[in-house]
């Protein structure tokens, strides 16, 4: 039996990338989450009584606390979920952002750098010493804004625009100079905009789906001509197993949905997904509560992931198209009201967060 110790894994990727994991009887899953807001206990409430599931509440800040865990558990894979995310977020308050993104992952790499010395110091784990990986989940909004055409590869130079993508550059930055200086076993991954279920509905899929079931205006920044590449949040999770099995040591794969859309298309979509899946809606047609709001500062333009490395190397492409995967995703959030109602509410946290979202963030 592996173990396999996940940070962020009450968050939206990290707990479907975990959900996928716990099915195989030969893998231990620790889930090493600090509940921020965005962390969701609800999410895993199936898996709880899992004898190969257990949850410990810390902070990757917290060097010491991560390299008794990683020694207690004898890990042998990490996969590193755990990061702000927010772009409205990070612009209104960068202070967390440095702080998780930054100084977190520099903690977490050095606990988990000792940890892995003393795996090659100690002869009987000499076969954990040599399998043993750490994979950084990133995103693409380290590369900038790109132009009418073209897309992001693993060569394209950085040029983070916000205060979250500049941290999530730092800390793909801190990756790289481990594996390069120290030999350290890591991967790195950037993907797309992520969409699918269990995701905080302060993210623009989520956020449009519940406000327009309640009638409320759909707020889209600008023009609504920003383009995302969107990538269905299973198929991403897909990926990273690849990636996290097969993977080559020090490289970065680029993930993405081959999903281009602009914001307005992408909203007036959802709404006709919803007008078909709720046709008593009091509120159809629903793209007539879009509203247009100002934009955000420094809103990148486009982004476009080639995920032709992963593809060529690993043998993986997204299985779900943008139709499928929206369909899938408003059906979701249809069917469980509940788990929305207890987000928006603070129920899920046992407070109140009198959310007032706006805008939202991708």
């Amino acid at each position: 039996m592996k173990t396999l110790l996940i940070t962020g894994g009450a968050g939206f990727i990290g707990s479907n990338f975990l959900l996928r994991q716990i099915k195989d009887d030969n893998t231990r899953v620790v889930n090493y989450d600090k509940l921020t807001y965005a962390g969701n206990l609800d999410t895993l409430q199936s898996i709880e009584s899992n004898s190969n599931y257990s949850f410990i509440k810390g902070d990757i800040c917290d060097q010491e606390l991560v390299k008794k865990i990683l020694t207690e558990n004898k890990v042998d894979f990490i996969v590193n979920f755990a990061a702000e995310s927010h772009v409205d977020r990070s612009i209104e308050s960068p202070d967390d952002f440095i702080q998780t993104n930054i100084v977190g992952t520099f903690k977490l790499l050095q606990a988990s750098r000792d940890y892995w010395n003393s795996l090659k110091e100690n002869k009987q784990e000499k076969e954990r010493y040599q399998n043993f990986r750490f994979l950084h989940v990133s995103t693409d909004e380290v590369y900038g804004s790109l132009g009418d055409s073209g897309s992001f590869t693993e060569k394209t130079p950085y040029a983070p625009n916000s205060p979250y993508a500049a941290s999530k550059a730092a800390s793909d930055h801190l990756i790289r100079s481990y594996f390069k200086t120290f030999r350290f076993p890591t991967i790195t991954t950037n993907c797309s905009n992520n969409y699918g279920p269990h995701q905080f509905p302060e993210k623009l899929i989520p956020l449009m789906i519940q406000k327009a079931m309640a009638g409320e205006p759909l707020p889209v920044y600008g023009d609504g001509l920003h383009v995302r590449d969107w990538l269905y949040v299973d198929d991403h999770c897909s990926a990273l197993e690849k990636t996290l099995k097969n993977g080559q040591l020090g490289e970065v794969y680029n993930i993405g949905g081959n999903n281009e859309k602009t914001n307005l298309d992408l909203v007036n979509t959802l709404c006709k997904i919803l007008d078909e899946l709720i046709p008593s809606s009091p509120h159809k047609p629903h793209k007539s509560l879009i509203k247009f709001v100002d934009d955000r500062p420094g809103h990148d333009r486009r982004y476009a992931i080639d995920a032709g490395k992963i593809k060529k190397h690993l043998g993986w492409e997204p299985a779900e198209t943008l139709n499928t995967g929206l369909r899938k995703t408003v059906q979701w959030y249809i069917n469980n009201p509940q788990w929305i109602k207890r987000v928006m509410s603070g129920a899920y946290k046992g407070e109140r967060l009198g959310m007032n979202i706006n805008g939202y963030g991708e």
